[in-house]
């Protein structure tokens, strides 16, 4: 079998940006599909760029050599040995396509070849809730829409969720683009700003009950000390797992927030790429939780090694979603396979309309719970109307 062309295609934005995917195509007519994860954030013509660049790298190859094309784009593109998140993205697009297609040729899902299942059932939580949970992408001020938020995902059969309580200001706006130094996420949070998170929080712990799990979301706005503060704030409404308390460029700030809130499990891994840049995280036994992301940590093939590597240091793994239906099915196959999965996110904007009708099949939990596709490769493509309403597609053949 050989690859005789890659399509890029930037899909039609919606409400978490404009997702990027591969199609790699083969002379036997089987194709795969990757994503690109850099819909959301400011990386979005990177993205296009390095799927572009790559996927002319693997013209002319055999798709079924996964480990050796992994290997070639890692160790002889020169940005490859330097990382980086849009290489790495660029990485995970090909790779995840490529098991695509290896699954399809031999007529199997794609755990199947990862060693199978050790898990039928996969636990799944609702994911930002500062921005409702329904058809509306809102900016949650008040606790009471707060409860309603968890409320409505307790209604949809979850018995867990994630929520940036500092992310939305006591003004509606989002916070990282917020110009209030009454919302000061750096330095010191104020005891005005400290009330507000914790009633947040607190309605949504009265809402839920004591069984509900509830995951506190800081997407690296606090540094180390303002990190600190803001888990000893909320540690009395038992947190479930606390992520990105600070960004992860410095492992030791994080270390010494494990360290200062020894009752609360962390976690991080969307910016953290491949096993290299998970090593130190996990030898110092900072992380409890990893969340690699794999369109953007390295693929199908570095996200199974982390999950693995993480295994040795007793971490357990959520994988990292936030993308689009391709992101979402090549994630089951994965978390399925692993021993040491914990949950898995389900992000508000993917119960979106417009992002569900960007694949050809619907997969949303059901009571709180993902059936795995069992259908061969990864088990998702774009739909036809995605394909449609792209923005753009670039080819590159031989």
């Amino acid at each position: 079998m050989k690859i005789t062309s890659v399509d890029v295609i930037e899909c039609k934005p919606n409400v978490m940006g404009s997702v990027i995917c591969v199609k790699v195509n083969t002379d036997k007519g089987i194709s795969g599909y990757g994503e690109v994860g850099l819909s959301y954030g400011k990386a979005h013509y990177a993205g296009v760029g390095i799927a572009r660049d790559f996927g002319a790298l693997i013209v002319g190859k055999d798709p079924m050599k996964i480990e050796s094309i992994w290997e070639m784009i890692f160790r002889t593109t020169f940005w490859g040995l330097g990382g980086g998140t849009v290489i790495n993205a660029g990485i995970s697009a090909i790779d995840t396509a490529l098991w695509d297609i290896k699954g399809k040729a031999l007529g199997v899902p794609v755990y199947e070849l990862l060693g199978g299942k050790t898990t039928d059932k996969i636990r799944a939580y609702a994911s930002q809730l500062q921005f409702g949970w329904g058809p509306e992408h809102l900016f949650l001020t008040d606790p009471k829409d707060y409860a309603k938020a968890t409320r409505d995902a307790l209604n949809d059969g979850y018995d867990a969720i994630k929520v940036d309580p500092m992310g939305v200001t006591d003004e509606g706006k989002w916070a990282r683009e917020a110009t209030n130094p009454n919302w000061k996420m750096r330095g010191k949070l104020s005891n005005k700003m400290l009330d507000t998170i914790y009633k947040r929080t607190e309605a949504m712990r009265k809402e839920g009950g004591d069984d509900l799990d509830i995951i506190i979301e800081t997407h690296s706005y606090p540094d180390m000390n303002t990190g600190i503060q803001l888990g000893k704030c909320l540690e009395p409404l038992n947190i479930y797992y606390y992520e990105e308390p600070c960004n992860p460029l410095n492992v030791d700030n994080m270390l010494e927030i494990h360290r200062a809130l020894p009752n609360i499990a962390l976690a991080s891994g969307e910016r953290i790429y491949t096993r290299w840049g998970f090593r130190e995280f996990l030898e110092k036994h900072v992380l409890q939780v990893i969340q690699p992301d794999l369109t953007l940590c390295g693929g199908i093939s570095e996200t199974k090694k982390i999950c693995d590597m993480a295994n040795i240091y007793d971490a357990a793994v959520q994988v990292h979603v936030c993308g689009g239906p391709i992101a979402t099915a090549a994630t089951l196959q994965v978390e399925c396979v692993i021993p040491n999965f914990l949950i898995h996110e389900v992000h508000e904007g993917a119960i979106k309309k417009a992002m569900r009708e960007l694949g050809k099949y619907d997969y949303l939990p059901k009571n709180g719970y993902f059936d795995v596709p069992d259908l061969p490769g990864i088990g998702q493509e774009l739909s036809e109307k995605a394909m449609q309403e792209a923005v753009n597609i670039y080819t590159i053949n031989e």
